[in-house]
């Protein structure tokens, strides 16, 4: 391709017949300009196919147009949707984003935040658990959490309380005999705490008997199988032959408990319904559709960046970041009923049967 001359802004200030000051002013404090020179200036920067240079405008003015975002991990596949959905709000918002996966490493997460600083990032949106909100709150930068602890950033989360009481009914209109939320111990500050206190909540109300079983899971696939697998076998011993409607925390370990009893089985029996939490990719791809609680997840990205644009807009205006308390955003859950709980039976097998047992066809 034949290269072109770089338009310079001399020569947009030859063409409107402005100073080269006014047109730096035009990039740099628009609105001390009038509408009407604004608009000239913008005319002929369309005229001239003017391509900015984005270097330039940062040394010259400090601001990237970057957000940062931390990311716990990837193992959930939640994560890996959400993070899509905040990169897709570049369009309608402007701004780009700078990635870290922290990987649940606190020391880790501070180097990355120093990294995110040093490239001049205008705000931040924090997904990860490990460095608390106070500290966070030090770095003097508009940040919004997303579905973390939150006391001092403003933050948006899904009404996780909602949630667990919403999937404590669906499983109770199951007709189930016992209610069980599997879930990791979970501190009363993090929003997802609200998900056992639905549970629990609705279980009391109704009084129907249940349990809540609290483990060291989200680690990997292999050592949530394993834990799984001495929860199944415990309930299996304990509660033969009773219905039992299963909540857990989220999509990612809802479908290792599906694939669980499927290979254990052939089939998902009729004395098990499945209701897991995000309407991650998870939940929809899994051998039988899992039943959820949806987060919306579109929702959330597009409330988040609006919120850190928000405040990036209010600081650039002289408006301190302290000068208001800190906004908490909270989006509601959507119930997904699917085939672990709406359609169970011995009729959704696999083409073959685990070794040693007899699958019954449709």
């Amino acid at each position: 391709m034949e290269s072109k001359k770089r338009v310079t802004f001399d020569d947009i200030a030859k063409y409107t017949n402005f100073s080269k000051t006014t047109v730096s002013r035009y990039f740099n404090k628009p609105d001390s300009l009038t509408a009407e020179s604004q608009q000239i200036i913008s005319d002929a920067l369309e005229k001239l196919d003017y391509q900015a240079n984005k270097v330039a405008r940062i040394l010259a003015v400090g601001k990237t147009e970057f957000i940062g975002v931390i990311v716990p991990e990837f193992y959930h596949r939640y994560y890996s949707e959400l993070l899509n959905q905040i990169l897709s709000t570049y369009e309608q918002f402007g701004y780009k984003f700078l990635v870290f996966v922290g990987n649940n490493n606190k020391e880790g997460e501070r180097r990355y935040i120093k990294e995110l600083l040093a490239y001049q990032i205008e705000g931040m949106i924090v997904l990860s658990h490990t460095i608390p909100s106070q500290e966070l709150a030090q770095l003097e930068i508009p940040i919004v959490a997303v579905e973390r602890e939150d006391q001092f950033v403003c933050s948006v989360n899904t009404d996780n309380y909602t949630g667990g009481y919403q999937a404590a009914a669906h499983l109770a209109q199951q007709q189930c005999d016992l209610l069980i939320h599997i879930n990791s111990p979970t501190p009363e500050s993090k929003p997802a705490f609200g998900r056992i206190q639905g549970f629990e909540d609705y279980c009391r109300q109704h009084e129907i008997p249940h349990q809540v079983i609290l483990r060291d899971l989200d680690r990997s696939y292999e050592k949530d199988q394993a834990i799984l697998i001495h929860i199944v076998d415990d309930l299996e011993s304990t509660c033969k032959g009773k219905k039992k409607g299963i909540f857990l925390a989220n999509d990612t370990t809802a479908n290792t408990l599906l694939n669980l009893l499927v290979r254990r089985y052939g089939y998902l029996p009729q004395e098990y319904r499945i209701i897991g939490f995000d309407n991650a990719p998870t939940s929809r791809e899994a051998i039988f559709p899992i039943s959820t609680i949806g987060q919306q997840i579109e929702l959330l990205a597009q409330e988040a960046v609006g919120l850190v644009v928000e405040q990036i807009r209010q600081r650039k205006q002289g408006t301190p970041l302290s000068a208001a308390p800190p906004i908490h955003k909270v989006i509601p859950p959507i119930l997904f009923c699917r085939e672990t709980t709406c359609k169970v039976g011995p009729t959704q097998v696999l083409l073959s049967s685990p070794a040693g047992t007899q699958s019954n066809r449709a």
